[in-house]
């Protein structure tokens, strides 16, 4: 692999120059803050444990700051990119930055909610900066897409990081600890001040770190169908999940006979219970 040239990564002035040529202003719709810190998608990279035969797919690349950092470290990434005009954009910027590793770049223009499928070989990794209104559901889906991603590590709002890695009886546990901790082991893997970005949030960030199970959970329940049972537990958190299964089992007592032969007691509340207590739970639905 033939090394980059020592300056190929976004610098705050060449974040600004190509959004400027571009006309591109970011766009609190999107979420979008593009990191102008080259140390800080350097960081990234390293904590993400990138190797050289890695394939990394790469959701909201946007003006290509972490896409530059992560073709310096993988065998190929592929950027999934929403905008027109940064999708537009990418391409010329890895071949201008980077002309030695632009043949392993792919650029995929459409809303990551409805990827697919990704051309070349199957990713083995996901990093990505990902937009805090719509980080949750991008993270699951790709996860549920994509079973060879084996490693991810995403960047996004402390709030919504310290929720992904909550364990059972945190106040923050919920339906993403519950719904990431199906596929992966989840922890926080550290945090991301506000002056790496331009503009400068209102929060702070954090770097979370999935590692795809290596076997899946045993159940013989469905994915979907343990899924419902996690929505319908935290759909009303306050009560007990003989009350919150209600309208799931079909009646509270209903509730009560699964949860008792699923071995959780019916006076419990959801963020009491682990995956695998879910899962058990829906193998016993009536």
């Amino acid at each position: 692999m033939s090394s980059p040239t020592p300056d190929a990564l976004l610098g705050p002035a060449d974040v600004r120059e190509l959004a400027a040529a571009l006309g591109v202003r970011p766009t609190k719709q999107r979420g979008q803050n593009f990191v102008i810190d080259a140390n800080t998608v350097r960081r990234i990279v390293r904590t993400a444990e990138v190797r050289p035969d890695d394939v990394v797919v790469e959701v909201g690349p946007g003006l290509g700051s972490l896409t530059l950092a992560l073709l310096e470290a993988a065998d190929r990434v592929t950027a999934v990119e929403i905008d027109d005009v940064l999708a537009g954009a990418l391409p010329a910027t890895v071949a201008a930055r980077m002309p030695e590793r632009a043949d392993r770049f792919a650029l995929v223009h459409c809303d990551a909610m409805h990827v697919r499928e990704l051309p070349g070989p199957a990713p083995t990794a996901l990093v990505a900066n990902l937009p805090y209104n719509v980080a949750v559901p991008v993270l699951l889906h790709m996860l549920d897409t994509f079973p060879s991603i084996e490693r991810t590590l995403v960047m996004v709002q402390a709030e919504v990081a310290d929720r992904l890695a909550a364990g059972p009886g945190s106040k923050v546990y919920g339906v993403p600890s519950v719904k990431a901790n199906w596929y992966a082991e989840v922890k926080r893997a550290g945090s991301i001040g506000r002056n790496v970005f331009w503009p400068a949030p209102n929060v702070d960030s954090g770097l979370v770190s999935l590692v795809r199970r290596t076997e899946p959970l045993r159940t013989t329940a469905s994915k979907a169908e343990v899924f419902a049972v996690v929505d319908a537990a935290f759909a009303q958190r306050r009560k007990t999940l003989r009350a919150a299964l209600a309208g799931w089992a079909g009646s509270a007592a209903a509730a009560e006979a699964a949860l008792v032969a699923a071995g959780v007691s019916p006076q419990a509340r959801g963020e009491a219970l682990t995956v695998e207590e879910f899962a058990r739970i829906a193998e016993h639905k009536a």
